[in-house]
């Protein structure tokens, strides 16, 4: 078990360097000139070179990279060229709101999205299984800011259950907080339940034609042990999978439901960065992505071994 663990850490690291080297020649592989690019059409040739030498653009490409690796490993990603803060601060104030939506996305979605394609497998064929079908198709077509706009308009505008936009921090009371994102973490269910019920009862019904599901049948067991004990742990590694997978395409949806919800997470602070080509902050915020996104893939694979012994092997 341990060389196991040791194993995927170890796969990790190449990883990691291919990230940070590519999100470093973004700032390169433009065109033009990136100091200039960020200093704007009106900018002066002293504002120019000053803003070259804050990002070290004035020095050879090498040793830029190697101070580069340098300040990332001690969780120093610069200044911000427009507002002059810490990079590492501006992230550290938007990640509550992010984390916590995608925390209450990831459950809301699970406890939906595996009961539902486990029973509409174990009631293949019936309506119940159709109208899942239906319902997984439509979920992952429509964009998530369709969705975003059609919650407003029902559960806040009409209904008033809800805020129409806005984000109440957990200093301001946890229940506060989960009903200001509430209709954010549903139209990111949307597309999140979608994918994994449709995998659930993909996986569910490759499993109830398995030979032991028969025998265990054939020996009296009843449907609810045959579901429970002898299916349901059998889906777990391509569920876990297709979750851990997803999680990027949850992180591109709360891009664009924070900017719909007007929520200042993690996804606002990269819009406002791209529209004012604050590349220090872009390139904070795409490492620190990456970083979630590397660390999920990695428990995924470490989860493996509680599903499947035969992985530690």
């Amino acid at each position: 078990m341990n060389s196991f663990v040791f194993k995927r850490l170890l796969s990790v690291v190449p990883v990691v360097l291919v990230v940070l080297v590519t999100v470093f020649l973004l700032l390169h592989i433009g065109p033009g000139d990136p100091a200039a690019m960020i200093a704007g059409e009106n900018a002066t040739r002293e504002q120019i070179e000053e803003i070259r030498q804050r990002l070290m653009l004035d020095r050879p490409l090498l040793e830029q990279l190697w101070l580069y690796l340098g300040n990332v490993a001690s969780l120093n990603f610069g200044e911000s060229v427009y507002s002059g803060f810490p990079v590492m601060s501006l992230i550290l104030q938007r990640v509550e709101p992010t984390a916590i939506l995608a925390i209450y996305t990831m459950v809301l979605s699970i406890l939906i999205s595996i009961p539902m394609g486990v029973w509409a497998a174990w009631r293949a064929g019936t309506t119940l299984d159709r109208a899942l079908v239906i319902a997984s198709v439509i979920g992952f077509s429509v964009p998530v800011f369709v969705i975003g706009y059609a919650l407003v308009e029902i559960f806040a505008l009409r209904l008033r259950w809800f805020p129409v936009q806005g984000y109440k921090s957990l200093a301001d009371g946890f229940l506060a907080c989960i009903r200001s994102l509430t209709l954010p973490a549903i139209t990111l269910a949307f597309l999140f339940s979608a994918l994994v019920a449709r995998i659930a009862r993909a996986t569910m019904l490759e499993v109830l034609s398995e030979d032991y599901i028969r025998t265990a049948r054939a020996k009296g067991a009843r449907n609810r042990r045959v579901l429970i004990v002898h299916a349901l742990k059998n889906i777990g590694v391509p569920v876990v999978t297709v979750i851990g997978t997803s999680f990027a395409a949850l992180l591109g949806g709360v891009v664009i439901t924070e900017s719909v919800f007007n929520i200042p997470g993690m996804g606002r602070l990269t819009v406002d960065a791209i529209l004012t080509r604050d590349y220090p902050v872009v390139q904070g915020v795409l490492i620190s992505f990456s970083f979630v996104l590397i660390a999920i893939n990695l428990l995924v694979d470490l989860s493996y071994a509680l599903f499947d012994p035969r992985v530690r092997q």
